[in-house]
């Protein structure tokens, strides 16, 4: 018998149906705009502008930045799926879809303009629109991009190298097309607000020139973002521990992780009542205690446990930084919208000490002794120094209890405990509270608050 023949077949994906899919892998507008962010700076850019027009006009989202440019094929390649580039070390992308799927979750036509050469003013434009793949039902780009948006470009790159991205057909941002009504102005209202607070938490280290980061500026519709910094560094109350080091390998390289907890004061402890509600965080007291996660510098989670304890009131206080290399990206599970990572178990183990102090320390300022504040500290009060009562010093078997986690963790029973103590917050809510254990009716909803 003859030997038989190979078969193949060309499996090539519909253009139209996987545009379309790709558009739900879990962006929202702020993080979408976020990761179009991470590309200028890649690119080297110093100043970046974020504009989401509502006034006159169809509405439209505009990021520019002073960066290098590309090329005219290095746009053509920016723009195809899974784009063929090396990634530098400190590079914030990493999968070559964040330009495409960024903003195809949010509108139906992409352009992108830019200019490479200092020496010649030449701008290279491409557009990927959804409708005209979805007709053609072919990958393929219009190189022209329209007098509209070359105007829009060419006020930006005039005098300096950078590259201008332009969503339109915001099917996903609004309902009213091309014709805005007063929901939708409230709405791109709204979003710019949104916009540059995660902004100014997510670069919070680009903006301040932390770290060894050239200082960046970041505006949104014409408004110059200030870093916010969740550890409250102004703050003359504020803790901050001895950073701990650890060292991983995996297949695609190794690299250190840098972990150091913060306490921050409580209310009567800031420097003003504006500064305890502006460190509340977009997500405010309870649900910013926790984990802050960074690759490369830029923060991808902000707040919660993972797992390790569940949040509570008293607690609140608690912020922990971990840092981590693109080199441990397969590691640490990061997604391709860069909004959620996984902590590896071996690390989880490493980080139950640093609970435990961070914990301890944020309960006992929370609960902090008797202290008498002065008329000058006290505006609203114009007569003697008042005493502040605040709930009294923490029992014993509090730090008891976060032992007990820990060591249900590290034996593999942490599970076991979680319905344990979920009773006990049945069968002896004060008590529970009493250990640290409290668990806020708003978040009840949550499958069991994580394991302790």
């Amino acid at each position: 018998m003859g030997r038989a023949r190979k078969q193949s077949a060309d499996i090539t994906p519909s253009p139209h149906r996987l545009l379309e899919s790709l558009r739900d892998v879990g962006y929202d507008f702020v993080t979408a705009v976020a990761d179009i962010v991470d590309n200028s700076i890649t690119a080297g850019a110093q100043r970046i502008s974020v504009d989401i027009a509502h006034q006159e006009g169809p509405p439209r989202v505009t990021v520019a930045d002073d960066g290098h440019g590309m090329t005219r094929s290095r746009l053509v390649e920016s723009l195809r799926l899974g784009s063929m580039r090396e990634y530098e070390s400190d590079d914030l992308g990493k999968f070559g879809l964040g330009l495409k799927t960024a903003s195809l979750s949010q509108c139906r036509r992409l352009t992108v303009a830019t200019r490479h050469s200092p020496n010649q003013y030449r701008i290279s434009a491409a557009t990927l629109d959804l409708d005209d793949v979805a007709t053609a039902n072919r990958w393929r780009l219009n190189e022209y991009a329209g007098t509209e948006i070359h105007q829009i470009a060419s006020k930006w790159l005039l005098g300096s190298t950078g590259t201008v991205v332009v969503w339109q057909k915001l099917d996903r941002v609004v309902r009213g097309g091309d014709e805005l009504g007063g929901w939708d102005r409230r709405r791109l209202r709204n979003f710019a607000d949104s916009t540059a607070a995660h902004l100014s938490m997510v670069f919070h280290r680009f903006l301040e020139g932390s770290h060894g980061l050239r200082r960046l500026r970041i505006s949104v519709n014409g408004r110059k973002l200030e870093a916010w910094n969740p550890y409250a560094v102004d703050e003359t109350h504020s803790q901050a521990m001895p950073e701990q080091h650890f060292e991983f390998s995996t297949p695609a390289g190794r690299g250190d992780v840098h972990v150091r907890g913060h306490v921050l004061p409580p209310r009567d402890l800031f420097s003003t009542s504006e500064a305890f509600e502006h460190l509340s965080g977009p997500r405010k007291w309870n649900r910013q205690q926790g984990f802050y996660i960074y690759r490369n510098s830029r923060l991808i989670q902000s707040g919660g446990w993972c797992g390790l304890r569940a949040a509570d009131e008293h607690t609140k206080l608690a912020r922990i930084s971990i840092d981590f290399p693109s080199a441990l990206d397969d590691l640490f599970n990061v997604n391709i919208a860069k909004m959620r990572v996984s902590i590896p178990s071996e690390l989880k183990v490493l980080l139950e000490r640093v609970v435990l102090d961070v914990v301890k320390n944020a309960q006992a300022a929370y609960r902090g002794p008797l202290r008498v504040v002065s008329p000058d500290e006290d505006p609203e009060r114009e007569n003697a120094p008042r005493t502040i009562a605040r709930a009294p010093q923490a029992p014993a078997y509090g730090d008891f209890m976060l032992a007990l986690r820990a060591a249900a963790m590290a034996t593999g029973e942490g599970k076991s405990l979680s319905k344990i103590l979920a009773r006990l917050r049945l069968d002896a809510p004060d008590l529970a509270a009493s250990a640290g254990l409290a668990v806020e009716a708003s978040h009840s909803s949550e499958k069991h608050r994580s394991a302790p």
